[in-house]
């Protein structure tokens, strides 16, 4: 990958939009990773995305990208879906990726949009004869649902997109218009979140989280054969309740009438992070406050995401480079302390 940075900016230009851009192989200013009208992708949704987080972490300087090489494993496959022949790996975007954040030098949380799509100027649908454009930005971001309480969701009227009509376990641009949809309804209609049901009625994620549940002392989330995404924070939950909190994870079909008789509901994804539900269809959700499980899990997560906890430390990414320099203790032998520095 040409690692050539093409850019010139004002650091202290003030601007809800990122000042750079990565765009096939280059970093480049924002506003040059333009297309037209006529782009292929923006006609027909022949696109795909990902969503990744940044998490500052003060006490080591650092800012940690939470399992890239992950998300971008799921990134080429579903290009694969689309077709698309990207020529490049999940190891090459996930160093485009740090490059990127470097060069903007964020220092606090932040959220990196990386897009495949077909950037043609053309006019016809299909897949094929088309060219595959690659790019990322990233934007400070906090909360997604901005909901600490307890989050109210609906049971929409929408019906999930299946894995024959638009495959789910992609995060195919058009397919989103789904998932828009049951969003707006739901707000519109005071709720702040939607749940989606499959062809089969049973309950498969939110419009852009994966669903889990505790009744009757075992959690329980849809399986990915239920039309969900395969999302890299729900294989973290799992991982994290089993492994580090001791609790039975379950994958099956769940029943909408289950929600409303569960002890517990949160929602998962690398934007909403873990979001307990404390409300569905105006019903509370236990005792109407957000449980013990959901509360200690989403303490745990963050501690993990911003590097905190050891034995998940190989899941985040730093992003800066790291200098090991000596410093004097109170008894006068030197200790070695780490500090970060931007390599931009």
């Amino acid at each position: 990958m040409d690692k050539k940075v093409d850019w010139k900016v004002d650091r202290k230009a003030p601007s809800p939009l990122p000042r750079l851009a990565y765009l096939d192989g280059r970093v480049v200013p924002y506003r040059e990773a333009s297309f037209g009208l006529l782009t292929h992708a923006l006609n027909y949704g022949t696109g795909l995305f990902a969503g990744l987080r940044g998490y500052w972490n003060a006490e080591e300087d650092q800012l940690f990208v939470f399992r890239p090489e992950d998300h971008f494993r799921r990134f080429c496959e579903s290009a694969r879906l689309l077709r698309m022949e990207l020529g490049v790996t999940p190891a090459d975007l996930t160093a485009g990726l740090l490059e990127l954040l470097r060069a903007e030098g964020y220092r606090e949380n932040c959220y990196i949009r990386p897009l495949a799509f077909y950037g043609d100027e053309s006019i016809g649908v299909r897949l094929h004869g088309l060219t595959p454009v690659v790019g990322m930005a990233a934007v400070r971001f906090g909360s997604y649902l901005g909901k600490e309480d307890g989050v109210h969701v609906a049971v929409s009227s929408w019906t999930r997109v299946s894995d024959n009509v638009i495959p789910a376990r992609g995060k195919f641009a058009g397919s989103y218009v789904n998932s828009a949809l049951a969003k707006t309804d739901a707000v519109l209609a005071g709720f702040d979140e939607a749940l989606l049901l499959n062809d089969h009625g049973h309950v498969c994620e939110g419009s852009v989280e994966n669903v889990f549940m505790l009744r009757h002392g075992v959690v329980v989330t849809p399986p990915v054969t239920d039309d969900v995404l395969e999302g890299f924070t729900r294989a973290t939950v799992i991982q994290l309740l089993r492994e580090d909190m001791g609790h039975t994870v379950v994958e099956r079909s769940i029943d909408r009438t289950e929600l409303y008789l569960a002890d517990e509901v949160f929602l998962t994804g690398t934007g909403a992070e873990i979001s307990p539900v404390t409300r569905a269809d105006h019903r509370a959700i236990g005792d109407g406050r957000i449980g013990p499980i959901a509360a200690e899990l989403r303490a745990r997560y963050m501690e993990t995401v911003s590097g905190r906890v050891a034995r998940h430390r190989a899941w985040c990414r730093p992003v800066y480079a790291v200098t090991r320099e000596r410093e004097p203790m109170a008894s006068g032998v030197a200790a070695v302390s780490e500090r970060s520095v931007g390599s931009t």
